[in-house]
């Protein structure tokens, strides 16, 4: 795997059972802040069934945005029900209250460079 899609799945892999992060943040996360898209296509072909849980990424304003026909909006929904994400009819989520604000030395861990961990701390208050 590429340097990008290992981060990807490191990362995913780091969102706590009733948490979600955006597909943009992931992609600041890595170090890569205009790879939005390419994060969910790491995740499409590199993640792991049952083990990286790709269905804690959403859509920067919070909506389940997946075009999947593996991975349907409705499974994805299913998955961030049972860990106790409120999703709501529109298939929405309160990115205020369900947001994964990963800590400054889990970021310096991940070997994120101090200007993507002032991106992110300006950005999505983390």
């Amino acid at each position: 795997m590429s340097k990008f899609t290992d981060g990807v799945i490191n990362i995913v892999k780091l969102v706590p059972k009733g948490k979600v992060v955006s597909y943009g943040q992931v992609a600041v996360m890595v170090g890569s802040p205009r790879s939005a898209l390419q994060v969910g296509w790491a995740l499409h072909i590199k993640g792991e069934e049952g083990i990286t849980p790709w269905w804690r990424v959403v859509n920067k304003d919070g909506y389940i945005s997946t075009k999947c026909e593996e991975h349907t909006k409705n499974i994805q929904k299913e998955h961030l029900l049972k860990e106790g994400v409120e999703v709501g009819k529109n298939l929405k989520i309160d990115m205020k209250k369900f947001r994964w604000f990963p800590k400054y030395s889990t970021l310096k861990n991940l070997e994120l460079d101090e200007k993507y961990i002032y991106l992110l701390s300006e950005k999505y208050k983390i």
